[in-house]
Parts: C-alpha cells; sequence; structure tokens
C-alpha cells in the first residue's frame, strides 16, 4: 500500500511538473513572438475563444499593443506561482516593460486538445515593498 501512495505521488508530481514546464513554454513563446513582432505566432498561444473573440491575429495585436505595451516589447519575465482558482488555472507572471518599469499579470490557462493555450490575461497591483 505505501508502494502505491508513493508510485501515485510521484505520477502527480511529474504531472504538476510537466504542466508547469507546458504553461512556461507557451507563455514563453507568446513573449518571444511580441518581441519579434510575430502577431500571427503570438496569437497562435491563445485560447480557442479569444481566438473567436478577436477574429483575427491583426485585432488581437493592436488590442496588446495599446492595451498591454508592457508585454508587447517585454525586458525581464518571471513566473511566480501558479494556482486554481475557482477552477480556472491562474498564472502570475513578473514583467519588465522596455523603460525598465516592472507589471505583474495574471494568465488564465486552459489546457485545447493536450497543449496549454492563454486564455485571459488581467493587470494586478504591485505588491508594496518595505525596506
Amino acid at each position: 500500500m505505501r508502494m502505491i501512495l508513493v508510485m501515485a505521488m510521484t505520477l502527480w508530481g511529474l504531472a504538476a511538473s510537466a504542466s508547469e514546464q507546458g504553461i512556461k513554454q507557451v507563455i514563453g513563446a507568446q513573449m518571444e513572438a511580441f518581441r519579434a513582432g510575430d502577431v500571427e505566432g503570438a496569437f497562435s498561444y491563445a485560447s480557442p475563444s479569444l481566438q473567436r473573440f478577436f477574429g483575427s491575429s491583426e485585432r488581437f495585436g493592436t488590442m496588446v499593443r495599446t492595451g498591454y505595451p508592457e508585454v508587447w516589447q517585454p525586458g525581464y519575465v518571471r513566473l511566480l506561482e501558479r494556482r486554481e482558482i475557482a477552477g480556472n488555472l491562474w498564472q502570475k507572471v513578473l514583467v519588465e516593460d522596455s523603460g525598465g518599469a516592472m507589471h505583474l499579470f495574471d494568465y488564465q490557462m486552459v489546457e485545447h486538445e493536450g497543449a496549454w493555450r492563454i486564455n485571459a490575461v488581467q493587470r494586478l497591483p504591485l505588491p508594496d515593498v518595505g525596506v
């Protein structure tokens, strides 16, 4: 019985690690596409529902350039904690913009046909940091 529990925990850990890696790859790939000005590539990492909502990569690119300029040409990008809220998976992402300012975002991730996709992004306030 103990061996079964250990194997189950190991498999769960591997699955969690694979999920984490997949999410990291998708967010990283979309950021790289934005850096390169590859709107079509960046759009390919959006969930099917977001793709239907925007209808085209051009509209999506316009929204990102005007609404989220911090991720259009990001500098430093770091994934923070990932958590489940009301059955949805959210990944916090810290982004340094081209001017050196830091920004915090929450990415809602969904799995579609065995691959992770970005379903929503929301801006979060940066926590107060005291000395």
